[in-house]
């Protein structure tokens, strides 16, 4: 046989660089000039086209409709933002008739239950991504109303990071996954974010919100929840009023520390929809209360800021929250595809009495919510899914389709029409046809973004001048994480000088951390906002003081603290342990609510001092600290010693502690106690109960549950929670 060619050796790799050279259908923007998909060259990115600078946006806005198109059909088939959910059916009742302002059947009639069903996420992981990020939460809440649906559509935070929708696609890109190498996920711990954001200036009230510990909640279900945008209410008589909606939590807001986040994340990322899921399950269902914060429509312009702009608040102390009603969450899906994944949102879901404004981000969401449901749910029949169709009858010329559910008989799908007898027929407004409030609408055709949209900077300060030390020192930490995670020496730079215009002495923290220096003068955020003819210096954003210096609503220090209701808590017991006191605190806890669970070395059951055989929930080894709200150690001598020769029970102690967490332990389980490092501590901390009978341990333990955390063990820095 011939003897066999040797192997040639194999040619060199084109570099990654000559690789996109010889692949035509591959290119890369730098240097080129910003066109639509049809090559037209774009004067402006960032502002839909108007009537007016202060106008709604207007349709023809073809640059405005193909940017956020393609962005609605970029994911198939989990949904481009808020993918990471879950959800719950409950009802609502409204407390009194609100007629004065709106004509709205459901918050007008005190006797009826309206149907809901509620959609929680977060905005930037995919589906399976923790729900633990830190991130914003998506609060939407669909109202199956006796005039159809209305969908209030919101985040837990009340403002958001741009103010125009034209931005949304290219904040999302920012945010998501860099494209090259799609790292990290569900996180904006990198370069893109950071990048956009500095550049960005109307972007920092809101990175104060999500810098807090607003962005990683206890629970959903102490969270509040917010419309974001100025809406309108309606009268019967025609009269309009600005509101703003709220959620108030009846448990209070709360959060965890971003190190408990980050452990979470590992143990159980699905804590929240577990969260949600296991309340329902056992009856504790959660509770909101809704608020309206109403503004008369002669009073549109008193503020020192625009009720238009998504990136503003309007002070609980200038316009009060009105308590107006109760939603209540009782039960969970049956099939979390068919409701939770399939429910189809939309802020255009409205009813008589609640109309829209010309808030230009609130307008290009109105366009985009259907749309992006076209591509998910497979064409335009997704209304008649089950979980998206109203209680009332539907009645319209619509036909055919993709997935077309319904069945229509009948010769004419048209009107008008003579031979169906003109049905179905219009409805006049006095009947409850829905009818658009007659907003006078003038101006100008021009891509701008109102001069009373440019201060960037006082409610930014405003909030973080409100929060407590502990609040502040934790948003500090976060921007120094976040910041830390970015490569680019020079978008650091550009956000310390951002940090600048907030406030001096939280830049100069961030800096420490970087190891940079905070720009001196800081160097003013170039406003992308201004088209690529326009002038500049009709465009930067004004850096001046607001009104009101400080809003002891914005912080979490200020919420509801008078229960432990469905507050976890960990009692660490082993053979031996003193069943009259653990029995006793445990009863006590549940009677005020609160949910224990026996954490052991084994599972199966452990024998208490007088033979009481106690069923044990779950070990060291398979639980964790970072999963409940409290932590409880009985007597018993052979119990103690079990648990402090546990290396794991011992830990558990060490980051519940860490985590500024409620311990209460009995006087003759102190030697548990001494194994850990925070023993030192225990006399100058009100969170750690160690004195009185069983009766009295508990109730002080039940009163330091009701603080949730105790913040100020964090003060000498020395526990990185």
């Amino acid at each position: 046989m011939a003897a066999k060619k040797k192997a040639e050796k194999p040619a060199v790799e084109p570099t990654n660089e000559k690789r996109r050279k010889l692949e035509p259908y591959t290119d890369d923007a730098q240097g080129k000039k910003m066109t639509t998909n049809t090559g037209l060259f774009i004067n402006d990115d960032q502002n839909s086209l108007k009537a007016g600078e202060r106008g709604p946006s207007l349709l023809e806005d073809f640059i405005l409709r193909e940017k956020i198109t393609h962005f609605d059909h970029e994911r198939i088939p989990e949904r481009v933002v808020h993918a990471r959910g879950s959800g719950a059916h409950g009802v609502f009742k409204v407390y009194k008739p609100m007629a004065e302002y709106t004509k709205a059947q459901f918050l007008n009639d005190t006797e009826i239950e309206t149907p809901v069903f509620v959609r929680f996420s977060t905005v930037a992981g995919s589906r399976g991504s923790t729900d633990l990020a830190r991130d914003v939460r998506g609060f939407a809440v669909r109202f199956y109303t006796q005039e159809g649906n209305f969908d209030l559509v919101g985040n837990n935070m009340p403002v958001f990071f741009i103010q125009d929708a034209i931005k949304f696609p290219d904040l999302i890109h920012a945010v998501k996954p860099e494209p090259d190498n799609e790292i990290p996920q569900a996180a904006s711990a990198h370069d893109t974010f950071w990048d956009y954001i500095s550049l960005t200036p109307e972007s920092a009230h809101m990175i104060m919100w999500v810098m807090s510990d607003r962005a990683i909640p206890r629970s959903y279900r102490m969270m509040e929840g917010f419309g974001v945008h100025t809406f309108r209410f309606v009268n019967a008589q025609g009269v309009a009023s600005f509101v703003k909606f709220h959620w108030k939590p009846l448990l209070g807001v709360h959060s965890v520390a971003w190190d408990e986040a980050q452990n979470i994340s590992g143990k159980d990322p699905d804590f929240h929809r577990r969260d949600l899921w296991d309340a329902i399950e056992s009856g504790n269902f959660p509770e909101w209360e809704l608020g309206v914060q109403i503004v008369p429509e002669e009073d549109e312009f008193k503020f020192d800021f625009d009720l238009l702009d998504a990136t503003k608040i309007i002070p609980e102390e200038l316009v009060p929250v009105q308590r107006i009603g109760k939603l209540t969450l009782n039960r969970n899906p049956d099939n979390f595809f068919a409701e939770t994944e399939q429910i189809a949102f939309h802020l255009g879901h409205i009813v008589p009495g609640i109309d829209f404004t010309n808030d230009p981000l609130l307008q290009g969401r109105l366009f985009s919510y259907t749309d992006t449901q076209l591509l998910r749910l497979g064409g335009p029949n997704f209304q008649q899914l089950p979980i998206n169709k109203p209680v009332v009858p539907v009645y319209n010329n619509q036909r055919d389709g993709f997935s077309r559910q319904n069945i229509d008989s009948g010769k004419t799908n048209y009107s008008p029409n003579s031979l169906g007898n003109n049905y179905p027929e219009q409805v006049r407004a006095e009947q409850g046809g829905y009818t658009t409030y007659p907003e006078r609408v003038e101006g100008y055709k021009i891509r701008t973004r109102s001069k009373s949209f440019l201060d960037h900077f006082s409610q930014a300060r405003l909030f973080f001048n409100s929060q407590s030390d502990p609040e502040k020192n934790h948003l500090v930490e976060a921007l120094c994480f976040e910041l830390g995670k970015v490569k680019t020496v020079a978008v650091r730079e550009r956000m310390l000088g951002i940090l600048s215009l907030i406030d001096k002495g939280l830049a100069a923290q961030v800096a420490v951390a970087l190891g940079l220096h905070v720009p001196h003068p800081p160097e003013q955020p170039v406003n992308k906002n201004v088209p690529a003819d326009g002038a500049l210096e009709n465009y930067e954003p004004v850096n001046r003081e607001g009104d009101l210096k400080i809003s002891p609503t914005l912080s979490m220090a200020n919420t509801v603290k008078d229960s432990i209701q469905t507050r976890k808590v960990a009692i660490l017991a082993a053979d031996g342990v003193d069943e009259k006191a653990l029995n006793t605190v445990k009863q006590l806890i549940e009677a005020e609510g609160g949910a224990v669970e026996i954490v052991s070395t084994h599972l199966g059951f452990i024998t208490s001092l007088n033979d009481e055989q106690i069923h044990v929930d779950d070990t060291t080894l398979t639980t964790a600290s970072v999963l409940f709200d409290a932590i409880y150690v009985p007597g018993g001598a052979n119990s103690v010693a079990t648990i402090e020769a546990d290396a794991d029970a011992v830990h558990f102690l060490n980051e519940a502690f860490k985590h500024c967490k409620p311990i209460a332990a009995d006087a003759s389980a102190m030697q548990v106690l001494e194994a850990t490092y925070f023993f030192k501590k225990i006399p100058s901390d009100k969170g750690v109960i160690v004195n009185g009978q069983a009766t009295d341990l508990a109730n002080n333990f039940i009163e330091a549950i009701k603080q949730h955390r105790f913040w100020e063990r964090e003060k000498a820095r020395k526990i990185p929670a």
